[in-house]
């Protein structure tokens, strides 16, 4: 896909400034043949040589959903948890890739190891109906939390906090957390337990965009694209690996039969076979190129044995191009409601 260039970027791309979804998002989008080229580290402001119409802008990323709400900034790219806590009810933010595969979290209710009670929200229930005050929780997420909490009809508190919320219930100014939970062991350091239901928004990194901006803004319709079209290619691409073998066979039709018998190595719509041009002028051998699960390349592989493969060759894929990303035609159908 060519993009012209332009002399002044015209779309812009915000992720978060620091810490680790920071690293995990330049990372990626490197993967996507999207290097995010930021030689100072100081900089707030970096290009993409891949798209030389799209400044990229480090943000904080609360203040990258805001940005893309507002429409000062056109697309950005930080977790589902901060998305849904601040990107409000007015549909000015689209979500067009909701699962990044990687920064996964989750906004979770935790209740002290000292409740020894309570394990579920039902258990939370009856347990508020003997506390002398509303269930006072310590959160960074009101909204979500709120949402959760008026949809189960618990009393509460809310009390915001911007720094460590784990001493909370241990200092003794909330009941319980709600916070994001990745492996768990703050939790369990801090002597608290999370609730087994209390799982309030599964998150990961995605990407947003403004919808004033891809319905007015050419350029940024066809940023949305080039960007749904590489992320989408390496997602589906890490998950698969080329495999490579020679077989002997009377013609292509005859090795794709017993191809097709096998359970894991039909490839994506069938294998590639071409002729083998061998010293001995044998004109029974072919190559089979097929791509397959990077979780079944074992079986595959026995099953290429097992049908008079050899040489069996397998190369890691970069990406896999569909004829159109489903998530980009998703995209317009949203945009057209």
């Amino acid at each position: 896909m060519s993009i012209p260039l332009v002399s002044t970027p015209s779309v812009r791309l915000s992720l978060p400034s620091k810490g680790r979804l920071s690293e995990d998002i330049l990372s990626f989008l490197n993967d996507c043949g999207l290097h995010v080229d930021k030689p100072n580290p100081r900089q707030y402001q970096a290009h993409i040589r891949a798209l030389p119409e799209l400044l990229v802008l480090f943000q904080r990323p609360g203040d990258i959903v805001v940005s893309v709400r507002d429409g000062s900034v056109e697309f950005g790219i930080t977790g589902l948890d901060v998305i849904h806590e601040r990107k409000g009810d007015n549909g000015s933010v689209l979500i067009l890739h909701d699962a990044l595969n990687f920064g996964q979290c989750a906004l979770t209710l935790a209740v002290p190891e000292t409740w020894e009670s309570v394990f579920t929200v039902n258990d939370l229930c009856s347990y508020t109906r003997n506390l002398d005050h509303p269930l006072r929780i310590a959160t960074k997420y009101p909204v979500l939390t709120g949402r959760f909490l008026d949809a189960r009809g618990i009393p509460y508190t809310l009390i915001s906090a911007e720094g460590t919320l784990e001493t909370a219930p241990a200092i003794g100014y909330a009941d319980i957390i709600s916070d994001l939970v990745s492996s768990g062991q703050t939790l369990r350091d801090n002597r608290l337990r999370p609730l087994t239901d209390g799982v309030i928004l599964p998150s990961q990194a995605a990407l947003i965009a403004n919808v004033d901006a891809l319905t007015g803004n050419p350029e940024a319709l066809r940023v949305a694209r080039y960007l749904l079209e590489f992320f989408e290619a390496h997602l589906v691409a890490v998950e698969n690996l080329a495999v490579f073998a020679n077989m002997r066979g009377t013609s292509p039709e005859a090795i794709s039969e017993r191809i097709f018998a096998q359970m894991t190595i039909s490839g994506l719509q069938g294998p590639t076979i071409s002729r083998v041009l061998v010293r001995q002028q044998d004109p029974n051998w072919y190559a089979v190129n097929i791509i397959v699960p990077r979780s079944e390349l074992f079986q595959a592989i026995n099953e290429l044995r097992a049908i008079g493969g050899s040489g069996v060759v397998v190369l890691p894929v970069t990406y896999i191009f569909d004829e159109e990303p489903p998530r980009y035609r998703a995209m317009l159908e949203a945009l057209h409601r």
